[in-house]
């Protein structure tokens, strides 16, 4: 499991590279032909996280309500992120790694519903399962947002 958060710390610092150079306009823009922004992407894997391992797992999730409610999955972006709200996502980029790490270390994930990912049909069976299916996840948001750069 230390390759599996190793690489999700990667994937979220190069993501957090990506806030660092970027405006608030340019984290918030939604260009023409897309229907979500960079922030939205980012935003969307901390709450997908969250929801993949925490929630299957029946533990309660470790952010705020109102950050899975605009960034989990079938949401778009409804209005544009303010400076606070970008530095929330910043924060919890890597809080959240850590307290995961932190409760796979003392064993809280206990019990895991299985989970039919709509992308693939695959099937997550455990909390392992979904920790290494998140990096996946998240791979493809980072790549989403690299295009979103070029496009704005």
């Amino acid at each position: 499991m230390l390759y599996d958060f190793d690489i999700c710390q990667k994937n979220r610092q190069l993501l957090y590279n990506l806030m660092e150079k970027l405006s608030l306009e340019q984290l918030n823009k939604i260009p023409e032909g897309y229907n979500n922004n960079i922030i939205w992407n980012i935003g969307h894997t901390i709450a997908t996280q969250q929801l993949l391992v925490y929630g299957l797992s029946g533990e309660d999730i470790q952010i705020p309500k109102h950050i899975v409610d605009l960034y989990k999955k079938g949401t778009k972006p409804e209005k544009s992120a303010t400076t606070e709200e970008v530095e929330e996502i910043k924060s919890l980029l890597f809080s959240t790694i850590k307290q995961l790490e932190e409760d796979y270390s003392n064993g809280i994930f206990t019990s895991f519903k299985t989970y039919t990912l709509s992308t693939s049909g695959g099937i997550l069976e455990k909390v392992e399962d979904a920790i290494a299916f998140n990096n996946f996840h998240e791979g493809l948001h980072l790549g989403y947002a690299m295009a979103l750069i070029r496009a704005i």
